[in-house]
């Protein structure tokens, strides 16, 4: 079969010929047909992912069909339209298991970087893994709800926020044109945020009230102004942009930080005292938020 590997960190994208993978216990072998592509698909060349096996078929926005199952495999089916995310599989036995936080397993794995993801014609996942696709939606809309889609839509619907309050999504590319028109659907009043002019179109037709662009007006002003953002989500990579809106929070409003970034978010405790602010974060989801999130 034909596959997409990155032989070391660093190393470009090569495309190789590899035997057709056998599914082992409790495991299934998915016939792909789709994969999105992922900010963090750029881990393995980076290198800065622990754990993983080089060489790596990178990939964890995957959909397909069951082609082979592997010894007791009893609730998926040859033939059976499937998707693989971010969460790639789970011990059932660590402490955070036996209390039903599978996505903080102890020893949870990552598709595409623990084991070969979806940059291939065939790929082998565990059953924890495995999320079915509703008969409507096409493997190329699946993909993304995989990683993209279950990291918004659960963030949003864990937050604490309720029909009707102001949620801001802050910024409109692969995470948060989706949280869009999720926050949009829940029923919240919803800003999208982003620089410049050119994604003003776009978020408006996703279903955003307001757009407020970032380059050109005060945000924490214009939220504060509108009463302020009982959420925001911030899809962003960029920590000093996420400073930056943390005054437009209203009381009792979160920031809930869903782009990965290696900078540091500054607050002082005074902006978080005296209206009861807070800043959490939220990492994506199982496989049965990807089913609810595909729904």
């Amino acid at each position: 079969m034909r596959a997409v590997q990155i032989a070391k960190p660093h190393a470009p994208h090569e495309l190789v010929e590899r035997p057709v993978p056998k599914p082992e216990r409790r495991e299934v072998r998915i016939k792909v047909e789709a994969c999105g592509i992922c900010h963090s698909d750029s881990y393995p060349v980076e290198g800065t992912f622990p754990g993983i096996k080089y060489p790596i078929v990178p990939g964890h926005e995957v959909a397909g069909r069951v082609d082979a199952v592997g010894a007791d495999v009893t609730t998926w089916k040859v033939g059976q339209r499937v998707g693989v995310g971010w969460f790639g599989g789970n011990c059932g036995v660590c402490p955070s298991c036996r209390r039903g936080d599978f996505i903080h397993c102890r020893v949870g794995k990552v598709t595409g970087l623990h084991y070969d993801g979806g940059y291939a014609e065939y790929m082998v996942a565990p059953i924890e893994a495995l999320a079915a696709i509703p008969d409507d939606l096409s493997a190329v809309d699946a993909g993304p709800l995989l990683c993209a889609g279950i990291t918004t839509f659960n963030a949003l619907r864990h937050s604490g926020a309720r029909a009707g309050d102001l949620v801001a999504i802050l910024g409109i590319g692969g995470l948060g044109h989706l949280g869009v028109q999720f926050a949009r659907r829940m029923g919240f009043h919803t800003v999208a945020i982003a620089r410049g002019q050119d994604k003003r179109a776009l978020a408006l037709e996703l279903g955003a009230h307001r757009y407020i662009d970032s380059q050109a007006e005060d945000v924490a002003k214009e939220l504060t102004a509108m009463g302020g953002a009982k959420l925001i989500l911030a899809t962003v990579t960029n920590a000093p942009a996420m400073t930056a809106v943390i005054e437009g929070l209203g009381i009792d409003g979160k920031l809930l930080v869903v782009g990965a970034s290696p900078e540091s978010i500054e607050v002082t405790p005074i902006q978080l005292l005296g209206a009861r602010r807070e800043i959490a974060g939220w990492p994506s989801g199982t496989a049965v938020d990807s089913e609810d999130t595909m729904r």
